[in-house]
């Protein structure tokens, strides 16, 4: 894989690396306001999940450069 459509993969996924860091700001400032316990293990979850969802696709765009399969998600 050439490296500039390397570069275009990770590009790809800042969105998605944005969006994982506004959940855990949002959950941050849900503690800080003192948010009812629900609502702060909600928003941590999705926090949580999202950076899972960018560490995956990372990891699956690294494996790709390289030339492996790595099996489907779900």
């Amino acid at each position: 894989m050439e490296r500039r459509t390397l570069a275009g993969l990770i590009e790809a996924g800042e969105p998605l690396i944005q969006q994982a860091i506004d959940a855990m700001l949002e959950y941050h400032q849900a503690q800080d306001r003192g948010a009812p316990a629900e609502e702060i293990e909600r928003l941590r979850l999705l926090a949580e999940s999202l950076f899972q969802v960018v560490s995956d696709y990372q990891l699956r765009v690294i494996a790709k450069a390289r030339g492996k399969d790595l099996p489907p998600l779900h």
